[in-house]
C-alpha cells in the first residue's frame, strides 16, 4: 500500500531530520519508535503530505503522493502531537466541523465516534473546558471520522490516564486488522502488545524494521542480571550499559545489555521488548562507529 524510497528531509544546510529511510507498509499497526528528535514526527508529516521530502519518494499504490497529495488525503486520518481545539465549539460541533471539511457529515458516525472515545456524555460541553486527556480523545475521534485506510497518530497516549491508554491501544489493535496504523511513541509499552512491526529510528536513520518477536529473539543472550556490592556499581557502569539498577540493602540489582558476561555473578535474563530495543540500538551504534 505505502512505500517509502530513500526519503530524506533536510532543514537548512546542516540538519538532516530524516536520513535515507526506506519502508514498505501494508495493513497492521506499525510502531515508530525513537527518542525525542529521532525524526519520527517529520517522517509522519511527510507521509501526511504536510511537508515535502528533500529527496526520495513516498508512493501510495505505486503513485507519488508528493506530486499528487490528493491521492492520500481522502484516505488519511491524522492526529498530530500538538493537537489544537476550537475553544468556542462543543465536542459535537467540533466533530461536525471536521466532518464537513472531510465531506462525510454523517450524524450517526459522529455519535458512534464520540461513544468510541468515551466523550458522548460530554458532547455538548465546550471543548475549552476539557482536560488534556479529553482533548486527546477528541483528536482521536476526528482522525477516524472519514473511516481512513491509513491512520497516523503521533504520541497519541500523551495525557491519557492508564485506563484510557489501554482503551486506545485496544482500538488501534482492532483497526490494524483492516487498515494501516502508524503510531509514533517513545514509550515502548504503548506498542509492545499491539504492533505488528516496529520501525526504530535514531538521529533520522532507520535502525531496524522488524516484528517485535524478531527483536526479542535477536536480544537473546545479550541481557544479564546481577547482584553486586553497591561500592562497585559506578565502576561497573563505566564499563557496560546498565539498563536498570535497584538498591537492595548494601547491594545493587542491575540489568545489563552486553554481548558477553559483563561480570562474574551475571546470569542471562529474559529481555523485555524495551531492553531488546536498547540492546539492538547499542549493537547498531557499535557497528556504525
Amino acid at each position: 500500500m505505502l512505500e517509502l524510497r530513500h526519503v530524506v528531509k533536510r532543514f537548512g544546510k546542516n540538519l538532516v531530520a530524516v536520513d535515507d529511510v526506506s519502508l514498505n507498509l501494508t495493513h497492521g499497526v506499525v510502531g515508530l519508535i525513537g527518542h525525542n528528535g529521532a525524526g519520527k514526527t517529520t517522517l509522519m508529516q511527510m507521509i501526511a503530505t504536510l511537508t515535502v521530502p528533500t529527496s526520495g519518494q513516498i508512493l501510495l499504490d505505486g503513485q507519488d503522493i508528493t506530486k499528487k497529495p490528493k491521492l492520500i488525503r481522502p484516505r488519511l486520518g491524522y492526529l498530530p502531537q500538538d493537537f489544537g481545539i476550537y475553544p468556542n465549539l462543543s465536542a459535537l460541533e467540533f466533530m461536525q466541523y471536521f466532518a464537513a471539511l472531510k465531506g462525510c457529515n454523517d450524524p450517526e458516525r459522529i455519535r458512534y465516534l464520540l461513544e468510541l472515545v468515551n466523550l458522548h456524555e460530554h458532547a455538548k460541553r465546550p471543548a475549552a473546558s476539557f482536560s488534556g486527556g479529553m482533548r486527546r480523545r477528541l483528536g482521536i475521534a476526528q482522525a477516524l471520522i472519514n473511516d481512513p485506510d491509513i491512520l497516523i497518530v503521533d504520541e497519541p497516549t500523551a495525557g491519557l490516564d492508564p485506563a484510557e491508554r489501554m482503551r486506545f491501544r485496544n482500538l488501534l489493535s482492532e483497526l490494524g486488522f483492516s487498515k494501516l496504523v502508524i503510531m509514533s511513541t517513545h514509550i515502548v509499552s504503548d506498542v509492545e502488545s499491539i504492533a505488528t512491526q516496529l520501525a526504530v529510528m535514531r538521529s533520522g536513520k532507520l535502525l531496524a524494521f522488524e516484528t517485535p518477536e524478531t527483536i526479542l529473539e535477536q536480544a537473546q543472550g545479550q541481557i544479564w542480571t546481577a547482584e553486586i556490592d553497591s561500592q562497585y556499581y559506578e565502576q561497573l557502569r563505566s564499563k557496560v550499559h546498565v539498563l536498570n539498577a535497584q538498591r537492595l540493602g548494601n547491594s545493587m540489582v542491575v540489568r545489563i545489555a552486553h554481548p558477553h558476561q559483563p561480570c562474574f555473578d551475571a546470569v542471562l535474563a529474559e529481555p523485555s521488548l524495551e531492553e531488546a530495543l536498547m540492546a539492538q540500538q547499542l549493537t547498531k551504534q557499535v557497528a556504525l562507529a
